[in-house]
């Protein structure tokens, strides 16, 4: 990918999510980009998240593209307000097709974009692709939090 901040690393250096947290030194660390309309991001796969031999996780691959489409959602939501600040997004709602069993002999990459986007929530539908095919789809709401929610100022 690239040596550049990704937008957790540059909006949300402290966060400690488990799925996306720069912070969370046993995470799965998403590093996620913009790229044109989309958001991109790429993954490697260790053996200790596989589902069984060669074969990652179903758990694994909902939290890749749950996260990734939440960071869609926060990158979105930040450029319609013109800010420099992501908002705290959290996960309203999601679901996710497993189309077929993904390898994990290499890396696997995501991509995301914006489907429906207001004041304060963003509709993202993401993909999940290694050796070439799409192994998983996702939808989902996700929602910029006001204070009072646990959520509030976590990056």
């Amino acid at each position: 990918m690239t040596e550049s901040k990704s937008l957790q690393e540059q909006y949300a250096p402290r966060n400690e999510c488990w799925g996306c947290g720069p912070a969370n030194p046993d995470g799965l660390r998403i590093r996620s980009f913009p790229k044109g309309d989309e958001v991109i991001a790429e993954w490697t796969p260790e053996k200790k998240y596989e589902a069984f031999p060669g074969v990652l996780n179903g758990g694994i691959i909902g939290t890749l593209l749950d996260c990734h489409c939440n960071w869609t959602a926060a990158y979105h939501l930040m450029k319609r307000a013109n800010s420099d600040q992501a908002p705290c997004t959290v996960t309203a709602e999601y679901a996710i097709k497993l189309l077929r069993p993904t390898p994990t002999n290499g890396p696997v990459y995501l991509s995301a974009k914006t489907v429906d986007l207001s004041d304060d929530r963003a509709t993202v539908e993401g993909t999940l692709t290694a050796s070439g095919k799409v192994c998983a789809t996702c939808r989902g709401l996700f929602v910029a939090v006001k204070e009072g929610h646990p959520a509030f100022h976590r990056w």
